[in-house]
């Protein structure tokens, strides 16, 4: 009898550690694809400020002043382009980039002709394209990351979590100067 208690004792365990060993994995991989969407924001951020630049180089035509301003601004804000940002580097990278756009579409509002060049349409409508990929891009890792809190905070993965070291992550939150349009 006693062998078999301990069979069982022994079974038990394994069965335990097989799970921890899953949840374990399912964590990390969990966490990887939190790492990876944040990592897709700061790709597209990139892009919009690349088309940012080509913005500025392109105003700079027309106005040698304000370009030349524009491009300190924009030396000023060097975008983050690290392996592995963080939450508050996107959050900053894009505070930069609305800044950088706010200026260039200024100088742009004193140079009718430039507003009508067909490079400064095309650029505009890559910024623009830029950011609606940075925002699917936000809502994608705010989904990843409320599945990944899922895995963190439910019992009884909540024990494996805290015994790796796995905390919930923070979402990135809407932009509230956006949504504060004016009233019509």
């Amino acid at each position: 009898m006693a062998t078999i208690g301990i069979i069982a004792v022994v079974a038990i365990l394994v069965i335990l550690l097989l799970w921890g060993i899953s949840k374990q994995n399912q964590l990390v991989k969990a966490d990887e694809r939190c790492n990876n969407a944040l990592k897709q924001i700061n790709v597209q951020q990139m892009s919009r400020y690349d088309a940012l630049k080509a913005l500025i180089k392109l105003t700079r035509e027309y106005a040698d002043y304000e370009g030349s301003t524009l491009q300190k601004v924009v030396e000023a804000r060097r975008i983050t382009s690290s392996a592995s940002p963080t939450v508050e580097q996107v959050r900053e990278n894009e505070s930069a980039l609305q800044a950088i756009q706010a200026g260039v579409i200024a100088v742009a509002e004193q140079y009718p002709q430039l507003k009508a060049n067909e490079n400064y349409l095309k650029a505009m409508d890559d910024i623009k394209a830029y950011e609606e990929n940075v925002r699917l891009s936000r809502m994608t890792f705010n989904d990843t990351v409320t599945r990944f809190n899922n895995e963190v905070r439910m019992f009884p993965g909540s024990i494996v979590a805290s015994l790796l070291h796995f905390a919930k992550r923070e979402y990135l939150a809407d932009d509230v100067s956006k949504s504060e349009y004016p009233d019509f």
